[in-house]
């Protein structure tokens, strides 16, 4: 009798395991779908860490008390193989070469909203302390005395420079370089305050293409983020849970509808710019395994994927934890040790950098 329960405990466990495969293959290729006709599955990729962990357990109970079933566990994985390396990629570090640029994004969040108006300002000491050849700066407008004192501390190291606009008084960008800037040109795409510009850069002869993005708003206010933390860590359940996730599913799909089209926008950029090397980076507002990052970085080489290790998390807010700012390169670049680095807090957002070298005869 208890050799039978056991039996049939196991094989209530291998229904659970295989089912959660299945969940989790769905969840981590939902950035196939369509944002602007399948909004609600669009969004599912936020759940993978979720799944991964589920699926973990599993691999766990099968190793303690049923070895014979590992491979159940084991298959999943191998099956979700891409969409989780683009989540948690892990790679081998290698040094960086001689004559590699670097580069970094940032959103800065008005260079830490208004709690560090003060002379020694975070942001702007982690910026020059980076040192890097290229800065990518979303959100990075600054009031009143405080706007002169970031400027003129970012014209000191950097001799050129250059602003984009978003429509409707929008977000402002900004670039920052050491090579000289030729011009500058608008993505067109909706968008209600957010924008995507391609600076024309001339690094060592060459011309390169560096496009910095703030894509639309994850469209969720606090309360949201609250929630969704809640009903993944299950401190929301019941009819709550149920009214929390529907309200969450549907703005996150509304939200992404409008970055599909983005995101669509900027690959037809790329696409018509095929001829020329191209740097991309910003704030995407969007995870790893989302339509818009699929999209974007198919004809592009996604640095943190191929480089760096780790979830990478770059949003940290609100209990919305998430990596949704991202960076890539032609392929004429070869990146090296992509990081976001989580070590300043300032802003709502982690920034990320990577060194780039350029292929020989590229």
């Amino acid at each position: 009798m208890g050799k039978a329960i056991k039996q049939f405990v196991f094989q209530l466990f291998a229904g659970a395991n295989i089912a959660t495969i299945i969940v989790m293959l769905l969840v981590g290729y939902a950035d196939r779908f369509n944002p602007a006709l399948h909004p609600s599955l669009s969004s599912m990729g936020l759940l993978l860490p979720v799944m991964i962990s589920i699926n973990l357990g599993f691999l766990v109970f099968w190793i303690f008390f049923h070895l014979k079933l590992v491979w159940i566990p084991l298959l999943g994985f191998l099956a979700c193989y891409q969409p989780i390396r683009i989540y948690f990629p892990i790679n081998l570090p290698k040094q960086t070469p001689e004559g590699a640029i670097k580069v970094l994004s940032y959103n800065v969040w008005f260079f830490g909203g208004n709690g560090f108006e003060h002379e020694n300002n975070p942001v702007l000491n982690f910026i020059k302390e980076q040192d890097a050849d290229i800065v990518c700066l979303q959100e990075s407008d600054a009031w009143g005395k405080y706007s002169d004192k970031a400027k003129a501390l970012m014209y000191s190291q950097y001799p050129y420079h250059a602003s984009s606009h978003a429509k409707n008084k929008g977000d402002i960008m900004d670039i920052y370089s050491r090579h000289p800037i030729i011009s500058q040109e608008d993505i067109n795409y909706p968008s209600e305050g957010n924008h995507s510009t391609a600076f024309y850069l001339n690094i060592h002869g060459d011309t390169v293409i560096v496009i910095n993005n703030h894509l639309e708003s994850i469209g969720l206010s606090p309360e949201d983020k609250a929630n969704f933390k809640g009903v993944v860590k299950g401190n929301i359940k019941g009819d709550s849970a149920q009214i929390s996730t529907k309200t969450l599913i549907k703005k996150l799909g509304e939200a992404s509808s409008i970055r599909a089209a983005q995101a669509d926008a900027i690959a037809q950029y790329i696409a018509a710019h095929r001829d020329k090397s191209v740097i991309l980076c910003g704030d995407f507002n969007d995870g790893p395994n989302s339509y818009a990052r699929r999209t974007i970085a198919k004809q592009l080489r996604d640095c943190y994927v191929e480089t760096a290790n780790g979830p990478g998390i770059s949003y940290h807010l609100g209990g919305f934890y998430v990596r949704i700012d991202h960076m890539m390169c032609s392929k004429d670049w070869t990146p090296y040790n992509c990081k976001v680095d989580n070590k300043i807090k300032a802003s709502d957002h982690y920034p990320i950098y990577c060194w780039l070298k350029k292929a020989p005869n590229a």
